[in-house]
């Protein structure tokens, strides 16, 4: 069973994500990365998120851009920890993602980081697996 469960909406994101393997890899902290989008696949997304901890999983990172949708969408579905990662894509660079990702409804807690900081979503997941 991993302990993270690593999420992007498409598979166009996986190179975004990847610097997070490593952080999780060189700390010893297993992990899970899945494709699943909250738009095309909300059925299939909703199942995954919402049977993450009966999986094992412990913490949850979410990479999207545009409308960066996954995050929240995840965060409503499960009371496990959930960091969003805005990517840097679209006409404004991010900065739409980062915006999304980081308002997110009074209930639906999302722990976001910078724009394509990756690394630190990394760093957050394992803070919390060690708390």
């Amino acid at each position: 069973m991993a302990d993270v469960l690593i999420l992007v909406g498409s598979e166009n994101d996986k190179p975004r994500i990847e610097p997070a393997f490593d952080v999780l890899a060189q700390a010893g902290v297993s992990y899970e990365f899945r494709v699943s989008s909250a738009h095309r696949q909300p059925d299939q997304t909703s199942q995954l998120v919402r049977n993450a901890r009966a999986s094992g999983f412990r913490v949850v990172i979410a990479g999207a851009g545009l409308s960066a949708a996954l995050p929240g969408f995840a965060a409503s579905l499960t009371d496990l920890p959930v960091i969003g990662v805005p990517f840097a894509v679209g006409a404004l660079n991010g900065l739409d993602a980062l915006l999304a990702t980081s308002q997110t409804p009074s209930g639906v807690p999302v722990a976001t980081v910078g724009i394509d900081n990756v690394k630190n979503a990394a760093l957050l997941a394992i803070r919390i697996l060690k708390a």
